[in-house]
């Protein structure tokens, strides 16, 4: 059989789900491979701890320094069934980042992507470095998105079925996304107006009991949010403070801008690691703005997605997944105030150009909320990466012949930045890691572990609290500050570590060795600077860090 026809005959036997399935196998692997490979970020450290306490102490209660409890809790329960350890930690992040995925495909199955589209935001779902070193990272913000795209997508099958318990599991994740961290209620003012958008424009028809099914999802909102914030009963003071602590932290953390940046921060992270998709977006957007309007109705019915189930192999590259659009009446629009008018009734909806519609509403309004708030850290672009991800993949559907040549010029470049990040067991000059603990505690900590007493003579407590948590901590004598030289000899100490900024010159009978004890890029500190050019082509830039001191007693001592 000649090669052509055998491929064809192939291709025509790929499904949609077939693909979306292979993509999730490759989520998997990208995010469970080598998951301890690197050490807790000093964040992850830090709720890890705060686990294991919960765990082996029973003790929890809020505070939003540290974000809502659903993290601690569910970790707690991981490490009560593997045990507790870096990988344990991490698992939970992965599957909910890999869970994105089969949501992607419910929004095909219910025709709010058209397959060609699905199958494209799947596979930048899939690979993306953001989600993916933030789905191996042990933060809240991998479930506050997990939490986001599923209240979407429960809230559009409870408009499309009307069957109650869709909008109940909308309420119990909005709930664990308020139980997960404080920027959960801007997700759902957000998703609030475009809702009231929806209504006014006559878009969605509420189910005839809709009022029940309200009253039953908000109930449990509040009920979920009752059993976390108040500790399971033990704290339930902590209801009627929780929300006005974190008010009051995160207005003090966004004037104090603590860990500020320039509004077009994110800009520049995606510029760094998520550029096609970046670029597709804004295509996106343009493209959508562009289309042809016209006044011919559709129904429902119309735009129910009939797919062929081999259509993004197809050889030309032409087919656009989804049904027929209807024939266009051209008409002089303004493309801003279209956006976002109020249609003519009678009204129907079109799933799919809506679901365009929210996505881009979606990725602006992130965009411009988190250049406005103060606190720039990376994992706060996961929350602007996914409605992108949809806006682009919508332009990439666009692409014909083109799209398979663009995906895979996509495809390497995100995988290459993936690899770099995500998988590089040292020390990288990258924005992603924030204040990430160094690689150089591997050595270290392996002298701890043969040694037998250990002092810490300095506030440098993190991870040491976390990696010899129980037991371990019994050969550790930390001080919290630096304490005199003949104290410190007295003790007889196999390890003594300092801060490098108030440490001992020397100290008899030890060797002394100056390593990173945690570590961030800056353009001020040691290294090289080879310009922004070669910087992004190189990513050999400069990196801070806090050092400590390390005094190893000689063996002839």
């Amino acid at each position: 059989m000649p090669a052509p026809t055998f491929l064809s005959h192939i291709q025509s036997r790929v499904r949609v789900e077939h693909v979306f399935f292979a993509i999730l196998i490759v989520a998997l692997i990208l995010r469970f491979a080598f998951l301890d490979l690197k050490l807790f970020h000093h964040d992850e450290a830090i709720h890890a701890w705060f686990s294991y306490q919960l765990l082996t102490q029973g003790t929890y209660i809020y505070d939003p320094v540290y974000h809502g409890p659903f993290l601690y809790y569910v970790t707690a329960g991981m490490f009560a069934l593997f045990g507790d350890s870096d990988l344990v930690g991490r698992i939970l992040p992965c599957i909910f980042g890999t869970a994105l995925i089969p949501l992607v495909y419910c929004l095909y199955r219910m025709g709010y992507l058209s397959g060609k589209t699905a199958i494209i935001a799947g596979i930048f779902v899939a690979i993306a470095p953001e989600m993916i070193y933030f789905s191996r990272f042990l933060r809240n913000d991998v479930f506050v998105v997990f939490f986001s795209l599923l209240i979407v997508v429960a809230f559009l099958a409870w408009i499309q079925k009307g069957k109650w318990y869709y909008l109940l599991l909308a309420g119990i994740a909005a709930a664990l996304g308020m139980c997960s961290k404080e920027n959960m209620p801007i997700i759902l003012v957000t998703f609030g107006l475009f809702f009231l958008y929806l209504v006014w424009s006559r878009k969605i028809t509420l189910p005839e009991r809709w009022l029940r099914d309200v009253i039953l999802a908000v109930a449990v909102f509040f009920g979920v949010i009752f059993l976390f914030y108040s500790s399971f009963g033990a704290h339930p003071e902590v209801i009627f403070t929780a929300g006005p602590s974190a008010i009051e932290h995160w207005l003090n953390m966004h004037n104090q801008q603590r860990i500020g940046g320039p509004p077009y921060y994110y800009l520049l992270l995606f510029v760094l690691y998520e550029l096609p998709v970046l670029l597709f977006a804004i295509a996106g957007v343009i493209l959508y703005l562009r289309r042809p309007c016209g006044k011919k109705q559709v129904t429902t019915e119309e735009i129910l997605p009939e797919i062929s189930d081999a259509e993004f192999f197809e050889s030309d590259g032409e087919t656009v997944s989804g049904p027929a659009p209807p024939v266009p009446v051209p008409e002089k629009k303004n493309p801003i105030r279209d956006l976002f008018r109020r249609p003519e009734p009678p009204v129907a909806l079109n799933r799919q150009e809506e679901f365009i519609r929210f996505a881009i509403y979606w990725t602006i309004m992130a965009c411009l909320t988190y250049a406005y708030i103060g606190e720039k850290v990376p994992w706060l672009s996961l929350h602007q990466l996914v409605p992108m991800i949809f806006v682009a993949a919508y332009a990439l559907s666009f692409a014909g012949k083109y799209t398979k040549p663009l995906m895979v010029l996509a495809c390497a470049f995100l995988l290459v930045v993936t690899f770099h990040v995500a998988y590089t067991p040292a020390d990288i000059a990258e924005p992603i890691v924030q204040v990430q603990n160094s690689e150089d505690l591997v050595e270290l900590m392996a002298a701890i572990d043969a040694s037998e007493k250990v002092a810490i003579s300095s506030d440098q407590g993190w991870p040491f609290t976390w990696y010899y948590r129980g037991d371990g901590w019994d050969k550790i004598s930390y001080y919290g500050r630096k304490i005199s030289q003949d104290s410190v000899l007295a003790g007889d100490f196999d390890i003594i570590m300092t801060h490098d900024d108030d440490s001992y010159e020397s100290l008899p009978g030890y060797e002394k060795k100056t390593i990173r004890l945690s570590y961030w890029i800056d353009g001020a500190a040691t290294g090289n600077d080879p310009g922004w050019f070669w910087y992004y082509v190189t990513r050999d830039g400069k990196i801070g860090s806090i050092n400590t001191d390390v005094f190893t007693k000689n063996s002839s001592a």
